[in-house]
């Protein structure tokens, strides 16, 4: 940790960075996001948004419009702030075999199983008789072939990799972002506001172009069209951050930030409300139309980024403030979070599809596939780890 006063001049910001014991308020934060994601896959089949099962309660359509304004950028943010450290004490070759070995093969390898063995069982709602192989040929040959979740490693290799090539360029790059997080540790409203006008200025026009719905897609690289700058923003504001003086920044745990949880916590509330009116508006004023007016996008938009920005500090706060030390139980699921996060997706859909034709209320069966999901893909993940040499891919 560094002894330095908060006092930074200019040249503190490029103060190198240091090997550090893990942070266990950051590590919490990541595995409480993945178990965040497993619920989340949890309950789609039973809202109104992803409504393929007979049982629906409105309440998962809260959750899924709070997870899915936020969690993937919080992934990016938080994937960012180790990257410009790791640059700096990795040759730029090293630094690219395992980015490669972390997030190249893992995507490779699921791409050919654990995505066509997760929507086998909604192909088999669709035409039953459809064999396992006849399925997977037709997936890798004539498509469609989507990624599900995972379209999130290839897009995070690719930061990767943009932001490697950028550090050879200049590693003071992205000095002017970790004055703003130093800045932070006494102002996080200010960072906060730095925040919100850089994703909204790099999401709004993208939402207006592309609309809501569009992704890029190419065999199972895939990723939504309007969210692509919004997450590659989070990822290199969250270098910024991680450059230099993490712990007088921002995201210092002495730092005014972690002293002021409950704010902003509350501070969540006002664009999600404004999300959920505009909604209504949507639906019951404009006639729930395929194609929105401008000025819908432009404000749903701006309260998406606001709701994202408060939930992403909320949730660090939190963790900054009362998961420093001592033992959590999130703690034992940490080595294992990034593989529960890659193999859960079939776990969650066969789940789901067996539970189909059983009379349960939509929270029975929510329950049911969240726990057996967090169990049975934490136990799947622990036994690959005890394969010679998985541990550095998972």
């Amino acid at each position: 940790m560094s002894s330095i006063s908060h006092t930074a001049t200019g040249a503190d910001v490029r103060a190198a960075p240091k090997a550090k014991a893990r942070n266990a308020s950051l590590d919490r934060s990541r595995t409480f996001l993945t178990l965040v994601v497993l619920m989340h896959h949890a309950v789609i089949p039973y809202t109104h948004f992803g409504h393929t099962d007979p049982k629906s309660w409105i309440g998962f359509d809260m959750v899924v419009l709070a997870t899915d304004s936020f969690f993937m950028a919080m992934f990016f943010f938080l994937s960012g702030l180790f990257v410009w450290p790791g640059l700096g004490h990795k040759a730029p070759l090293i630094f690219l075999r395992d980015r490669l070995l972390r997030l190249g093969l893992p995507f490779a390898i699921a791409a050919f199983t654990v995505i066509p063995i997760a929507y086998y069982a909604i192909a088999l709602r669709q035409q039953p008789d459809i064999s396992f192989s006849a399925f997977w040929l037709k997936t890798v040959t004539v498509g469609p072939w989507p990624s599900g979740p995972l379209w999130f490693v290839w897009v995070l290799l690719a930061f990767d990799l943009m932001a490697s090539l950028l550090y050879r360029l200049s590693s003071r790059l992205v000095d002017p972002i970790n004055r703003v997080s130093l800045r932070g540790f006494d102002q996080p409203a200010a960072f906060f506001l730095f925040l919100l006008v850089v994703t909204a200025i790099v999401y709004i026009p993208a939402l207006l172009y592309f609309g809501p719905n569009r992704w890029f897609e190419f065999g199972p690289f895939s990723v939504q069209a309007s969210r692509v700058l919004l997450y590659a923003a989070y990822f290199f504001i969250g270098a910024g951050i991680g450059a230099a003086n993490f712990d007088r920044g921002v995201l210092g745990t002495s730092g005014r930030l972690a002293k002021s949880s409950w704010g902003w916590i509350a501070a969540t509330l006002i664009p999600y409300c404004l999300m959920w009116v505009m909604i209504y508006i949507k639906r019951e004023i404009l006639g729930n139309p395929p194609v929105q007016p401008p000025w819908y996008l432009a404000s749903y938009g701006l309260f998406y980024v606001a709701f994202s920005a408060a939930i992403l500090f909320a949730i660090l706060a939190y963790f900054l403030r009362f998961k420093q030390s001592g033992w959590s139980l999130l703690d034992p699921m940490q080595p294992d979070a990034y593989g529960m996060f890659l193999v859960h997706y079939p776990i969650a859909l066969w789940l789901q599809y067996w539970l189909f034709d059983f009379d349960l209320p939509a929270i029975v069966k929510v329950a049911i596939v969240f726990v057996l999901t967090v169990a049975l893909s934490w136990a799947l993940t622990a036994a690959l780890r005890k394969i010679p040499g998985a541990t550095r891919v998972l």
